[in-house]
């Protein structure tokens, strides 16, 4: 069955709209009315039985009919729920999968740190080679620890901006881990789209 079809989706129409008539007051006073007047009929000395033969048919077609409506809005918004719950699926996997990426990209960033802090251990012990060999050598000549000391603070600002860079991803990580799909919020979404429909 073609569900683009013009002809379906006036059918659809016209069962929503029967289905939202249906369950209004408006339906309940036009049915109240109806019984009230078919028994109103029997004191007009109309035959019991043509009038309760009319109004039982009359009733009986109606529910059948009203009972197709509310199926094809149930099955309708079924489909949507359906729809809705694959697309969470596919969120949630999407999370998954970037977490794994910002676990990865936390292991390279520790590995980093680990690789300057190693750079700066080797700085340090050739600047102390260093300063032991300008010593032995000669007296004279002076051991610029200066520039030493600021190789040092450079190193030590980048492990700082390093850490820095590895507590942000760690809290955008929590963020993005809190805001994992539940099944409340699933179902809130279907509300919304059943609402809408």
């Amino acid at each position: 069955m073609n569900e683009n079809n013009p002809q379906n989706t006036k059918i659809e129409y016209f069962a929503n709209r029967a289905t939202r008539w249906v369950g209004s007051t408006s339906s309940l006073l036009v049915h109240t009315l109806i019984f009230i007047i078919a028994i109103t009929l029997i004191f007009f000395h109309i035959d019991v039985d043509k009038v309760l033969l009319i109004l039982t048919t009359a009733v009986s077609l109606e529910a059948i009919y009203l009972a197709i409506f509310i199926q094809m809005s149930v099955n309708k918004n079924t489909a949507s729920i359906v729809s809705i719950q694959e697309d969470v699926a596919e969120i949630e996997e999407d999370i998954d999968e970037i977490a794994e990426d910002v676990a990865e990209i936390e292991e390279d960033i520790d590995e980093i740190a680990e690789d300057v802090e190693d750079i700066v251990e080797d700085v340090d012990e050739i600047a102390e080679d260093r300063f032991r060999e300008n010593l032995k050598s000669t007296q004279e000549h002076e051991f610029d620890k200066a520039s030493f000391d600021r190789i040092e603070k450079t190193l030590i600002s980048i492990i700082d901006e390093l850490n820095k860079v590895k507590e942000n991803r760690a809290q955008k990580d929590k963020k993005l881990v809190s805001k994992k799909p539940t099944v409340k919020t699933t179902k809130k979404l279907s509300r919304k789209i059943a609402v809408k429909k």
